[in-house]
Parts: structure tokens; sequence; C-alpha cells
């Protein structure tokens, strides 16, 4: 079992950044795939960006150029930087923790995200 513990979520400016952390629990933390999605009130959960073991990431259309992530394996942590933060961000953000041969996915409990217009 991984434990996954998302922070760093609040309330910020259109215009302004957060950066939202993912901490995960395991002793061989460089070896999980790791994402963030996003959720609002009545909608799906979709996909914000993701990061493999091996560094490569991916990240939905809406996001690219303002956001970023990266990953600390020291630290078993994975980060989100949100720059140029729109009203449309706001949600609440999970962490979901893949790991290989198929087991998972874990998901936290997520982090709210609310950006003021």
């Amino acid at each position: 079992q991984v434990q996954v513990v998302e922070s760093g979520g609040g309330l910020v400016q259109t215009g302004g950044s957060l950066r939202l952390s993912c901490a995960a629990s395991g002793t061989i933390f460089s070896i999980y795939a790791v994402g963030w999605y996003r959720q609002t009130p009545g909608k799906q959960r979709d996909m914000v960006a993701t990061i493999a073991s091996s560094g490569r990431t991916n990240f939905a259309d809406s996001v690219k150029v303002r956001f970023t992530i990266s990953r600390d394996n020291a630290k078993n942590t994975v980060y989100l930087q949100m720059n140029n933060l729109k009203p449309e961000d706001t949600a609440v953000y999970y962490c979901r923790v893949d790991l290989p041969s198929g087991r998972g996915p874990y998901w936290g409990k997520g982090t709210l995200v609310t950006v003021s217009s």
C-alpha cells in the first residue's frame, strides 16, 4: 500500500502562482509514475500533468507552458508548479501514483486550488 498526500493548495488571484506537492510513501519512489489530476463538482477527474520514472512529462493542452512538473526522488515528492493561474484552474487537485507491474493507482485525498478573478 502506498500513502499519497497532497499539499500546497490555497486561494490565489488570477495571474498568481502556486506550487503543489505530492508526497508518497515507499522506499523505491523513483520507479513510481506520478500524475496530477483535477476535478470540479459534477465533472470528471481530468489529467493535468504526469511524470514517468524516466522523467518524461506530459501535460494537458490547457496548462502547457503555464505548469511544470518535477520530481525529487530523494524526498519522495513530486511538485506541480502552476504559474499564470486562471479562474478555470479552480479545482481540487489530486495526486495519483502508479507502480510497475500494474499495481495501483493510489490516490491522495486532494488539495483545493481556488483562483479568484
